[in-house]
C-alpha cells in the first residue's frame, strides 16, 4: 500500500476520513476534485456479484482529478454551441456500418427504423420477464440529449441534470474539447469508494432498501412500480444527494457513466494473473460472449432505473457495458484529468 503524498500520512486502503483525503497542496481545476493515489482490491465485494466482477485483484492508481458531478445538460450545450457537434442519436443510422455489427444475413430494416433516435425507458403495466429488456426499452425516433423522452420532451427545466443519450464517442468528443478524458474503470471504482475500504456502495454498507436518501435509484418493483422514495422518477439535478468521501456526487445512481475501457468479460482474470496491477487501462479487445458482434465499453454506477431485483448497479464493483454507439435516457458520463507531476 502506498502512503499518500503531499503530507498525507494515512493509508487509504485502510480507510481514511474525508478530512484526511482532502488535505494537501493540490488545487483541483474548477468543478473537479482531487483523487489521491492508492491501492485497493478491485472487484466483487458481495454475494450478489456477477461473474465478470471476479476474481478480485490488487490494483493501484495514480492521483487524478475527477468531475465532482456528472456532465450536465448546460455543460454539454456549451460544448455543442462551441463546436457544432452532432451526437450519434441525432444522426440517421448508416446501415452499411451497422450491418458489420450484426450476424451475417440480417435483413436491412425499413428506412423509417433507421431514422435518428435512441432507446427510451417505458415502464410496463405489470410484472414481466426481467431477462427480456425489450419490454421496457423502446426505440424512439427523435429522442436525443435535447429531447430525453422523445421529440415532445425538453430539457429547458433540466439544465442542471446530467446529460443523457450520449454514446461513448460523444462522451470522448466532449472530454477532448474540455481538455480531459474518460476515467478508466479502475479509476472510477477507486473514486467511488471515497477513501474507504470494503464498502458495498459509494455511501457505505447501509442496505439499498434503507438508502433512498443516499442516491437516485428505483424503489419498488422494476419495471412497473416505482415508489419514488428518493423524490425523482427519472434524473435528478446533480448534487441532489450527499457526496462521498472524496467530494464526488452521484457515484451511485442518477445515470450510468461511461468509462474509457473496452468491455472484456475476462479482463479481471488477466489482471489477477499479473499480480498487483498499476493504473490498468483495460483490455485491448472487446469480448462479450453473450453479444460477440457488438463493440462495448464499460459503464459504471447505476442509474435511476437500478433496483436490487434487477441490476444493483449502484454497487461500487458492479460492471455493466453498452454498445459504444448507443444512446439511452439513463446513461451519461463524467470526466477526469491527469495530475501533472
Amino acid at each position: 500500500m502506498r502512503l499518500l503524498k503531499f503530507g498525507m500520512v494515512c493509508l487509504l486502503a485502510a480507510g481514511c476520513s474525508q478530512a484526511d483525503t482532502n488535505r494537501g497542496s493540490i488545487e483541483a481545476p474548477e468543478g473537479m476534485v482531487y483523487i489521491p493515489e492508492g491501492s485497493f482490491h478491485m472487484g466483487a465485494k458481495s454475494t450478489e456479484a456477477y461473474e465478470d466482477e471476479f476474481p478480485t485483484h490488487e490494483v493501484s492508481v495514480s492521483p487524478f482529478f475527477m468531475d465532482a458531478t456528472e456532465v450536465t445538460n448546460a455543460q454539454f450545450a456549451e460544448f455543442v454551441e462551441a463546436t457544432g457537434y452532432v451526437t450519434i442519436a441525432e444522426r440517421d443510422i448508416d446501415w452499411e456500418e451497422m450491418k458489420t455489427q450484426v450476424p451475417e444475413g440480417t435483413p436491412k430494416p425499413p428506412d423509417s427504423v433507421l431514422q435518428a433516435g435512441a432507446l427510451v425507458f417505458r415502464p410496463t403495466s405489470s410484472e414481466v420477464n426481467l431477462a427480456d429488456y425489450t419490454q421496457w426499452w423502446v426505440w424512439t425516433i427523435g429522442a436525443n440529449w435535447r429531447h430525453p423522452e422523445g421529440p415532445e420532451s425538453t430539457i429547458a427545466d433540466r439544465m442542471n441534470h446530467p446529460v443523457v443519450h450520449v454514446a461513448w464517442d460523444d462522451a470522448v468528443a466532449y472530454a477532448q474539447w474540455a481538455g480531459k478524458r474518460l476515467p478508466t474503470e479502475a479509476e472510477w471504482e477507486w473514486a467511488s469508494m471515497g477513501g474507504r475500504k470494503d464498502i458495498k456502495y459509494p455511501w457505505g454498507n447501509e442496505s439499498a432498501e434503507n438508502a433512498s436518501d443516499k442516491a437516485n435509484f428505483w424503489q419498488g418493483k422494476f419495471p412497473y412500480q416505482n415508489y419514488v422514495l428518493d423524490g425523482f422518477e427519472t434524473t435528478a439535478p446533480v448534487k441532489s444527494f450527499p457526496a462521498n468521501g472524496f467530494g464526488l456526487y452521484d457515484m451511485a445512481g442518477n445515470v450510468w457513466e461511461w468509462c474509457q475501457d473496452k468491455y472484456d468479460a475476462r479482463a479481471y482474470e488477466s489482471y489477477q494473473r499479473k499480480g498487483a496491477v498499476e493504473d490498468p487501462k483495460g483490455s485491448a479487445q472487446y469480448y462479450d460472449p453473450r453479444d460477440p458482434y457488438t463493440p462495448k465499453h464499460l459503464i459504471r454506477g447505476g442509474s435511476f432505473l437500478c433496483n436490487d431485483s434487477y441490476c444493483s448497479g449502484y454497487r461500487v464493483s458492479r460492471r455493466m457495458s453498452s454498445s459504444k454507439d448507443s444512446g439511452f435516457n439513463h446513461t451519461g458520463f463524467r470526466c477526469v484529468q491527469d495530475v501533472k507531476s
